[in-house]
Formats: C-alpha cells, structure tokens, sequence
C-alpha cells in the first residue's frame, strides 16, 4: 500500500516517531509546546552550557514608557531585538499597548509601568491578549523602525485589546548602515526578512514576563511580497534552516532563566501574496502568459517559447504535489497535444473558486455598479508616521536599495482623481465616470484608473462578454460560472508582466533583487526557467531577441551562494511556504505551522498568478495541526488590499479576535 509523504509523516507523528512534535503549530491559540516555561521551584533547572547572562541586553527597560494621554497609549520606540545586529537602522522595533494594560507611574518624560492583571480591553486581559505585527512593504523595501510617535491608526488594533508591535528589518536588497559609521555592506535579501522578524517575535517572548499579551496569540501580516513574508511566517516556525542566520545577528535562543525560546506564531494574513519562488514564473504563464499573443508573448520571439515551456513545466509541476481539494481528492492537469496542461481537476477547482467569488460578487453587491481599476505597490499600516519619507531618505542614503514609485510618492494620499464626466451607452447600460470616490477610499500608493458604472447585473455581464460568451449568468439562480481560466485571464486577468515577470532575463525585477549577493545585486533564481533556457538555448537562439549571454546567466546565478554559504536553490526553499507545507518538498513536517491562516486575493490580480494564494489554501487544508483557513477570493479587485466588503484593518483584527476566542 502506498503512502504519500503527508500520510507517512502523519503516521509517524501519530506513532510518536516525529522529533518536532514541540513545534507542531499553535492550534486554538495554545502556547507553543516549544516554548518552554521556566518553572518557578527551581526543578526545572537550566542546561549547564546555556548561558543565562547571554541575552541580557535584550531585557526591556520598563521604566522608559511614553504615555499618549490624549489616546491612552503606552509606547517604547527603538527597542533592539537582537545583540549583534547588522544595520542598527533596521534592527529594532517598536511596541503600542493599550494604557489599561499598565499601570504607570511617571518619572521625569517616562513612565515606570507594570502589568495590571485585571484590566480588560475588548475580549482581552493582559494575560489573553494577542500582539500584531506588519509586514509593513508591499515590494520587500527595507522597513525601518518608527522613530517618531503617531497614534493615526492605531486604535483600530488597541482599542480591540491587540498589542501592536512595528518590527524593522532589511528589505531585498544588502546595504551599507550609515549610522553605523561603516563602509561596509550588510547583508539583505532572502531569507533576512524573515530572520528579522524571527528575531522581533523571540524578543518578545524573551520578554514576555514583562509585557501585556499571550506569547503564544503573535499574528502576522502583510500585503503582496509582504503577504508572502507573513505565510513563510506561519508556515516556518523555529525551522532549523533559519538557525544560522538568528545565531549570526545574536537572537535570544532562550530567555533569563534558560528556557527555549520559539519563533513560531499562531495566525497568517495576507492579501495578494507574491511567494513561492521556485513556481513563481511557471506558474504565471500557465494561468496567464499562455494565453496571451501580445508584446513581449509576441508568436516568433524566444519569450513565447519560455511561456509556453514554464506552462508545460507547471503542469507537471503540479501532478508531482500532494495538493488536494475539499474531499481529499488529489488534484491534477491532464497534458494535451502540444505538452499543455489547461484541464484536469486543479483547473476545475481555480474555476470554482473563481465562480463562487464572481457569485459572491452578483449575490451581494448593490447596483448600479462602479468598477475602478485598482493596483497597489506598497501599503501603508500604522505605526510609522513617517513611512515615506524615511524610506525616501534610505535610499537617498543607499541603505535602503531601490525602492517603488510609491516609497517616493509626494503624497500620502490617495491617487488623484479625476473629473467626473459621465455618459450612459444605450446597449449596455455603462457609465464611464470618474474613480475620484473610489479612489479617496483606497491606502497610499493605489494607482487607480477611470472607471465604469453598470446599472444591471446583466448589464455588466454583457458587458464582459462583449466579443463572446466566456461567463455565464444565471438570472433565475443569481449564479456565475466562469468557462476557462484562459477566458478569465484574457478578459479579466491578462498577463500585464513580461514572460518569466519574477526572474527576468535582464535580472531586472524586485524579485531578482530579493536573491541578490552583496554587491551582485540582482541574480537569477528560477531553476526551472534556467533548465529550459540550457535545454532550449539552441533553438531559442534562432528568433530575433535573443541573447546569447542568457545561455550562461542562469546556470552561473543558480550555483551562487550567500555569506554564510547557503545555495540560492536552499534560499528559495526559505521564501516558500509551501516548502514546509507540502509533502512534495522536504522541509515538509519539520517546522511549527500556524494554526490561523487568513487569505485573500483579488480576482483580477494581473500582478500575481491565482495559483500562489490557492496552492497554500489548499496545502493548508490538509495540514495537521492547521485549525483554520480563510481563503477568500475577491471578485472585481486587483493587486490590493482585497476585501469583499469592510475595511482590510477592521476585517483583519476582527478575525485574530475570532481565532483567539
């Protein structure tokens, strides 16, 4: 009888073989059975080679707290989370707590705090209540800490009883701390912000005596390339492939008293993440660069070729895992003449996502109907009331490396509008008109462009299927069934990045950078292209745009390691959730996975394929140890803050509400 790897290590875990079973998740919000509590009769005595003196530096000074009288609010900024930090400029954080949770008394500008025990904020008592952390970059910029005190925003977090916590860390790119002094370049890039953030949440647990939540309730979240940072978060707790890297920056191991500290946390959110790098650019084409003609996809360019090759290798990307729908069927793409992959029941089941959101959609959405384009590069969560303007002066200062037309956006507003200027098409009902209200709705960074308004749902409908039916509305039933996924990606979805988008010949994305070394800033990564272009190179070599360099350029990034000599194929591995989530890979089963999981993306994503947010949910679902999974695909909006209705602040503490309940 055979067993997949999942079945097997699920067996094993059952019969007591598995050595993880203390970083098995944190179902129902339980403390971490890693995170060992020190006994207070002194029975429990610390191994004799731990040093108890080690971390020191990292205690929490409690007699340094602001106070925001006006917002009842007790802050520390700049707070060092680890000993030997490679940017000072990064590495540190800064903590928000509501002021019920502390009683203080002041001392010249500070106050001198320790935690009331019966105070009660929400749901929440200091003993109960769960910390918050964002991921604040949508492109994997460098965060920096706040070093100034703003409370915009925040009491959407506090005033539910969340204690938030705003962690620094290093971005995409190395750099050189000029506060430091040095000329010399710190590392950055993958997997550093992720040990970063590993190194805020042991902080926090190496304090955790002193402050106001539950160690264990520690909730994560981010959006795009930062969405992707929160599920390797939840999907990577304590993993060994990340101890070289905490050991490197001096993060606390243990706490004062020598127990083992963990850095595994107990919920995910993410909108629109961009992750799983090994399949990134495969898995774009087979669900949207396939179907696309247009420049650079244009028939005779070697770019089509690599479309139609990183397809194929999809497919069968996807018959090798272990991914499985609702009833436990495994899902798979039968491969038609020409080696496609464009049916089979991972198709089915995209399509059915994809229906259900577009029925959502019809079944709760008011019309008349407006429809504005919307695209987002970089969020803005509260915390740092001077978000832009210092990721401005870090990359004006070169540590901070490049950074998106929103890191330098004059405003902190929304995208202008524009005038509104309507008129009304006879035939289907649509109005063009101006994104001005949508667009004074939307978070800093949002390019938004004109939109359309449509009186009827059957209206918009037509609208969509105005060169031929592809969409199917059911008046009676109010029920939507989309046909194929390439209709959906040629009408809604259309492939808008170039072929191969993540790992780019020229190494000319955000994502290149992400897997740079040091000064060799931008490196290829994607294996699987590279195979294609050295199995291919000849006949690529006979159209007109190719480059004979790239025969060479994959093959020699692909064989590059970091400073403390991990390969870029064990790199990419650190920036996938799925490689611990997934019994096709073999980190599956040895890491702490969160049991809360929050996803959402936007139905007309053209930033991000849908299959990355749909192969965690469903890598998820099947997860032992995993006690919840919001997957929500949202019809009608693009690469956002993706929400079927409400605001993503408010909808996103209302959830850790519900997962701490």
């Amino acid at each position: 009888m055979g067993f997949t790897r999942r079945q097997f290590l699920a067996f094993a875990g059952l019969a007591g073989a598995s050595g993880l079973a203390g970083a098995s998740g944190l179902a129902g919000c339980s403390r971490p059975t890693d995170q060992k509590q020190p006994d207070d009769s002194g029975t429990d005595a610390a191994p004799a080679d731990v040093d108890l003196e080690e971390f020191k530096d990292l205690a929490i000074n409690m007699e340094s707290w602001k106070y925001d009288e006006e917002n009842d609010c007790y802050y520390q900024l700049g707070l060092k989370y680890c000993t030997k930090p490679a940017t000072k400029t990064y590495e540190s954080l800064a903590i928000f707590v509501p002021g019920k949770f502390f009683t203080g008394e002041k001392s010249g500008s500070a106050y001198k705090c320790s935690v009331n025990e019966k105070a009660v904020v929400g749901n929440f008592t200091p003993a109960t209540a769960p910390v918050v952390m964002p991921v604040n970059t949508g492109t994997l910029a460098a965060q920096q800490s706040p070093t100034t005190y703003e409370y915009t925003g925040l009491g959407t977090y506090l005033e539910q009883g969340c204690v938030y916590v705003y962690a620094g860390f290093r971005g995409r790119s190395a750099g050189v701390d000029t506060t430091s002094g040095s000329t010399d370049m710190y590392p950055g890039g993958a997997p550093w912000p992720v040990v970063d953030l590993k190194a805020a949440v042991r902080y926090l647990r190496y304090n955790a005596s002193e402050l106001p939540f539950d160690v264990s309730r520690v909730f994560v979240f981010g959006f795009s390339a930062g969405g992707g940072v929160s599920a390797v978060m939840g999907a990577s707790g304590d993993a060994e492939a990340y101890r070289p890297y905490l050991e490197s920056i001096g993060a606390a191991t243990h706490d004062a008293k020598g127990a083992e500290l963990s850095d595994a946390i107990a919920g995910s959110a993410s909108w629109c993440p961009v992750t799983s790098f090994d399949v990134a650019d495969a898995a774009y084409e087979w669900a949207m660069g396939q179907h696309s003609s247009a420049d650079p996809r244009a028939e005779g360019t070697w770019r089509t070729q690599l479309s139609q090759g990183l397809a194929g290798a999809y497919g069968a990307w996807v018959n090798g895992m272990d991914l499985r729908n609702a009833d436990d069927e495994h899902l798979t793409l039968d491969e038609s003449e020409g080696g496609q992959y464009t049916m089979g029941s991972y198709a089915d089941e995209l399509l059915s996502q994809v229906s259900d959101a577009a029925t959502y959609f019809v079944q709760n959405t008011p019309f008349p109907y407006t429809h504005t384009p919307q695209h987002l590069d970089d969020p803005m969560f509260p915390g740092d009331p001077n978000l832009l303007s210092t990721r401005a002066s870090a990359q004006a200062a070169g540590v901070g490396g490049a950074v998106s037309a929103a890191d330098t956006a004059a405003s902190a507003e929304a995208a202008a509008s524009v005038d509104v200027a309507a008129s009304v098409d006879a035939a289907t009902g649509e109005v063009d008109a101006s994104a001005s209200d949508a667009a004074a709705s939307q978070p800093a960074g949002t390019t938004t462009v004109q939109s359309t308004i449509y009186d009827t749902p059957s209206n918009y409908f037509a609208a969509l299927n105005s060169d031929y039916r592809w969409i199917n509305y059911n008046i009676k039933r109010n029920v939507v069934t989309v046909q194929s996924l390439g209709d959906l990606s040629k009408h809604v979805r259309p492939a808008e990045m170039p072929c191969s988008p993540y790992d780019r010949p020229d190494r000319s994305s955000k994502s290149n950078q992400l897997f740079g070394i040091g000064e060799e800033s931008t490196l290829h990564f994607d294996a699987m292209a590279g195979e294609l272009i050295e199995k291919n190179a000849s006949t690529y070599a006979t159209c007109s745009d190719w480059d004979a360099s790239y025969e060479s350029a994959w093959r020699l990034d692909l064989a590059k390691q970091d400073s403390l000599e991990t390969t870029m194929a064990a790199r990419v591995d650190m920036m996938n959730p799925l490689y611990w989530l997934s019994g096709a890979y073999a980190g599956y089963g040895q890491s702490g996975v969160a049991a809360h999981w929050r996803i959402n993306e936007g139905v007309f994503d053209t930033f991000v394929s849908p299959c990355t947010a749909a192969n965690m949910a469903l890598a998820l679902g099947k997860y032992d140890g995993v006690s919840d999974v919001a997957y929500t695909p949202v019809w009608g909006q693009g690469h956002v803050l993706a929400e079927r209705s409400g605001s993503p602040a408010g909808n996103f503490v209302a959830w850790v509400v519900s997962c701490c309940s």
